[in-house]
């Protein structure tokens, strides 16, 4: 199925891109998100005339990826979290306590973008990746420390 994408799409395409998609992923995921349009030569036509709105809108979301990447980088979040004497924790830390950490920061990142390459088991030292842009990807060191019991 052909489609006309909307925005820039990791893995698959930039904006303005006609390209070939299985039928059950543009219907179910690239329309209802609004991510593309069917090719159509009414929809290629329409795409022509608000195709400089949609370039606008993605240089400015590309310029708020570079201003969270300076400010992001070299940034170490601190997690504690229940473990063991030998450092294995009870449980595992997920994108959802990356995200509450870094939201203590000062940086609105949503979980979809957070990019674990292993499950995180142990206290200790991890590095992970959250992608701001389809062209932008930080590298953050994550901590992960024992709770102190009282």
């Amino acid at each position: 199925m052909q489609v006309i994408l909307l925005e820039n799409i990791q893995k698959l395409g930039n904006l303005g891109d006609v390209i070939n998609v299985k039928a059950g992923y543009t219907r179910n995921f690239l329309i209802p998100k609004g991510k593309a349009k069917l090719a159509t030569k009414t929809n290629l036509i329409e795409f022509e005339l608000i195709k400089a709105k949609l370039q606008a809108a993605e240089a400015k979301t590309l310029k708020n990826a570079k201003v969270i990447e300076a400010k992001i980088t070299d940034t170490i979040c601190i997690i504690q979290a229940n473990a063991s004497e030998e450092g294995k924790l009870f449980g595992s830390i997920n994108t959802t306590d990356i995200q509450t950490s870094l939201i203590k920061s000062g940086f609105k990142i949503e979980k979809r973008n957070i990019d674990i390459p292993e499950t995180i088991r142990h206290t200790g030292e991890y590095e992970i990746n959250i992608n701001l842009h389809t062209n932008i990807t930080v590298s953050v060191k994550i901590v992960i420390e024992a709770l102190q019991k009282a």
